[in-house]
C-alpha cells in the first residue's frame, strides 16, 4: 500500500497510549455523532431512518442515535434486538428470518418487551405458518415483513406472483400483521456514484411494481425498508422508504476508499504494537486474525504514518509487514490504522476504548457480540 489515510491532523493519536493494551479498538464519540448528524441530513430527518445495529453492537451508540431523535432500528440477531430493546427503542426489526430455536427466542423477546414493536422478516410459507401458530399459542400479535430478493440472491423472494401470494398469506394468517417489504441490496457497491444510482434504481424497479400492485389491492400505506450503506444516498431520495445504513456510523477503509461521494468520518481506529523485528525491513505486530476482520484480501488495514508497506503474513496473533520504515520503528511502538471492514472487526472485541480529547477515558462493552444476553 502506497498511501496513508489523511483525515485531520493526527486526530487518531491517544496521549495516554501507554495505558492502552494492544491490540484494541478505539472509538471516538464525537466523530460518531458527526456521522449521525450527516446520516440524518442525507435522510432528510429521522423519520425515515432505521439504522442497522450489526456494525457496532453497542448500547452507547444506540443511545447516541436516540439522543438525536432516531427511534427505529434494524438487527441481525436476537442478542442485538434484546440490546436495543434494553435501550428503550420502541420499534425493532429482526432482519434475519427466525428458524429452529430462534422462533421461540423471537417470541420470548416479544414477551419480555411487550411495549416494544419487535418485528421480523420471512420469505417462506413454512416460516409464516410457524410464526402464525406461535403467535396464536402465545397470544402475541406478530408483525412480519416480507423479505424481497432484488438481485443479491442471499435471502428473500423475487418480486412477482410468489411475493404477492406470500404477502397475502402473512396478511391472512391469524395473529400476524403484514408490515411491508424488506429489500436489502448489498450486492450493489459500485464506486462510481452515478453507476451505483443507476444499478440501484434498476434493481428497485420490480420492487416498485410489486408495491404498486399491493397498493391497488388495498394495502395502503405500504411500508418499505430498503438498502444498506452503499445505496443509502440513492434510497434517501425515494418517498416513504425507510433506510438502514450501518457501516457509516463508524466508517472503514473499504467505505472511504470506495464511496468517495459519502462524506463520513472514520470513528473507529485499531491500535497495535511492534512486537518483533525479525529481519531487515520486517516488523511483526500483534494484530492477528483474532484482532481484525480477515475475510477480505490484504490489505486488511490502512496504517497512519506508515508508507510503502506490504503485508507478508497474517496468522492468528501476528501480522508481519515489510516496510522501509522498519528501521525507524522500535519494539513496543504503537501503530494506528483503519480496518478495511469494521463490522466483523468490532465483533472481535469484548470492549472498545473510548477516546475523548485525545485521551482514553473509559470503555464501552460490545454487548451484542454475545450470542445470548438473557434470551
Amino acid at each position: 500500500m502506497e498511501k496513508e489515510i489523511i483525515q485531520g491532523d493526527l486526530w487518531y493519536r491517544v496521549h495516554n497510549i501507554e495505558d492502552v493494551v494492544s491490540p484494541s479498538l478505539l472509538v471516538f464519540p464525537g466523530r460518531i455523532e458527526s456521522n449521525i448528524r450527516k446520516m440524518i441530513e442525507i435522510a432528510g430527518g429521522t423519520e425515515k431512518l432505521r439504522p442497522h445495529v450489526k456494525t457496532h453492537k453497542m448500547p452507547e451508540v444506540i443511545r447516541l442515535q436516540m439522543k438525536h431523535g432516531i427511534t427505529k432500528f434494524k438487527c441481525a440477531t436476537i442478542s442485538e434486538a434484546e440490546m436495543v430493546a434494553n435501550c428503550g427503542s420502541k420499534d425493532i426489526l429482526l432482519a434475519m428470518q427466525p428458524v429452529g430455536p430462534n422462533l421461540n427466542r423471537f417470541f420470548a423477546l416479544q414477551k419480555k418487551f411487550p411495549d416494544t414493536l419487535i418485528s421480523c422478516i420471512a420469505d417462506t410459507e413454512e416460516v409464516i405458518i410457524k410464526l402464525s401458530d406461535l403467535a396464536r399459542k402465545t397470544g402475541i400479535e406478530t408483525h412480519v415483513w416480507l423479505d424481497i430478493n432484488n438481485g443479491m440472491n442471499r435471502t428473500g423472494v423475487p418480486p412477482g406472483e410468489k411475493a404477492l401470494r406470500l404477502f397475502n398469506r402473512i396478511n391472512d394468517s391469524p395473529m400476524l400483521v403484514a408490515e411491508g417489504l424488506h429489500v436489502y441490496d448489498g450486492h450493489i457497491h459500485d464506486a462510481d456514484p452515478e453507476k451505483r444510482r443507476e444499478v440501484c434504481d434498476k434493481a428497485f424497479e420490480q420492487v416498485t411494481e410489486l408495491a404498486d400492485e399491493l397498493k391497488r389491492d388495498g394495502v395502503v400505506p405500504l411500508k418499505i425498508i430498503a438498502g444498506g450503506t452503499p445505496s443509502f444516498p440513492v434510497h434517501a431520495l425515494r418517498e416513504d422508504v425507510q433506510l438502514s445504513p450501518g457501516t457509516l456510523l463508524l466508517w472503514d477503509f473499504k467505505s472511504s476508499s470506495s464511496y468517495t461521494d459519502m462524506d463520513f468520518q472514520h470513528a473507529a481506529v485499531l491500535v497495535a504494537r511492534v512486537v518483533s523485528k525479525p529481519a531487515k525491513e520486517l516488523i511483526c505486530i500483534d494484530l492477528g486474525h483474532k484482532a481484525i476482520a480477515a475475510e477480505m484480501p490484504q490489505p486488511r488495514i490502512s496504517f497512519f504514518g506508515l508508507r510503502n508497506y506490504v503485508m507478508v503474513t497474517h496468522s492468528e496473533e501476528h501480522m508481519v509487514i515489510r516496510t522501509k520504515d522498519a528501521e525507524s520503528l522500535k519494539t513496543g511502538d504503537p501503530l494506528y490504522g483503519i480496518p478495511f471492514h469494521i463490522c466483523p472487526t468490532v465483533d472481535r472485541y469484548d470492549f472498545v476504548n473510548v477516546v475523548e480529547g485525545s485521551q482514553v477515558t473509559g470503555q464501552w462493552a460490545v454487548e451484542a457480540r454475545k450470542r445470548k444476553i438473557t434470551i
